[in-house]
């Protein structure tokens, strides 16, 4: 039986055996048995970090400590409002940093706190399908959608799958305006090896 601890694009967390190519947190989100709770956050600092990281081994879904959550790649992550561990892949936390001019974790938290969600649901962002960077998501016709190039490839919690053209005109976002500016500066996140070998 597989832990829910899985997040999709939407934020969500749910129960999926795929063991997803990134873990991060968002703080304590387990009883004191162990057992995943109803909460979705417990901090507003809601990170990425590496799989393996000095050798290091933990127990999954420990009590009293945060609880691991797993994604199928970054530009998931970076939907779901997540931003890279300073600790652990502090080479990205420092690009993404000097792409956000500089600007301390703890202010970017507030901020994508308050563009990843509207009271608890996943807040979408208005935009236009052909000023979206590479790596960006997009929820069209209620199907989470990875940009990339002049393509989008439909998320599925194993891969992606085939791709689609991309079009033009009105469409909603899911990764926070934020991060959609930290793609555009140039930070290319690690994407799943479906989406085409490669960062974007």
């Amino acid at each position: 039986m597989p832990h829910r601890n899985r997040v999709l694009p939407t934020g969500e967390i749910i129960a999926h055996p795929a063991r997803g190519t990134f873990t991060g947190n968002r703080g304590i989100l387990v009883d004191r048995n162990g057992q995943m709770t109803n909460r979705q956050w417990a901090l507003k600092a809601w990170i990425t970090c590496v799989l393996e990281f000095r050798g290091r081994r933990r127990p999954i879904a420990q009590p009293r400590t945060w609880t691991e959550l797993f994604f199928l790649d970054e530009a998931v992550a970076f939907a779901a409002g997540h931003r890279p561990c300073a600790y652990c892949r502090r080479t990205d936390y420092n690009r993404f940093k000097a792409l956000n001019g500089g600007v301390k974790a703890n202010d970017i938290d507030r901020i994508l706190h308050r563009e990843r969600l509207e009271g608890r649901q996943k807040r979408l962002h208005s935009t236009r399908m052909e000023d979206l960077p590479d790596g960006a998501f997009v929820l069209h016709d209620n199907t989470p959608l990875l940009v990339r190039r002049d393509a989008l490839f439909p998320y599925n919690p194993n891969g992606y799958g085939p791709p689609i053209t991309r079009p033009k005109g009105q469409t909603q976002a899911l990764t926070p305006p934020v991060l959609l500016d930290v793609l555009r500066g140039g930070y290319q996140p690690m994407l799943h090896l479906t989406s085409a070998p490669g960062p974007a």
